[in-house]
């Protein structure tokens, strides 16, 4: 069964990290892979971008489970897959990932308009400790005040 629009978030994103700048990238995706992100079944929790030595950006430890009606020709579950950027956005990527120290965190796995697989990236800083424990209060105070809210207008 094929869903309608496909959605596949990393919700510990924004959590591990501070997110300065996001980029949509297309993916490099043989026939099976793509079907079974058709059907849903991925994930991006656990991954994270890397460059090879050639200045290619991939994103790694992505997770498509294999497809259910294909043959012995079916894809690698954890596969390295090529992102594509353009060499503008490429050679910024790289130029503040080695000077800077900052990462590349995959955030939303999508399918276009036009039926392609798409990867929304951003270039991140790791949070400390307090910084992710300011992120729990900030949460727990949002929270709070809507429900203050909500009893206050009933």
């Amino acid at each position: 069964m094929v869903q309608k629009n496909i959605n596949i978030k990393n919700k510990r994103a924004k959590f591990e990290y501070e997110l300065l700048d996001t980029y949509v990238a297309g993916i490099v995706l043989a026939g099976t892979e793509i079907k079974s992100i058709r059907e849903g079944k991925a994930s991006i929790s656990q991954s994270f971008c890397e460059f090879n030595d050639r200045g290619e950006l991939f994103v790694i430890n992505m997770q498509v489970d294999e497809y259910s009606h294909a043959s012995h020709f079916n894809h690698r579950p954890k596969a390295e897959r090529k992102l594509l950027l353009n060499r503008g956005e490429l050679r910024k990527l790289r130029k503040e990932v080695t000077t800077s120290g900052h990462t590349i965190v995959p955030l939303r796995l999508f399918i276009n308009d036009r039926g392609l697989a798409k990867m929304k990236v951003a270039l991140a800083k790791g949070k400390k400790l307090y910084d992710k424990r300011e992120t729990i209060k900030d949460r727990d105070n949002k929270r709070n005040l809507a429900r203050i809210k909500k009893s206050f207008n009933n």
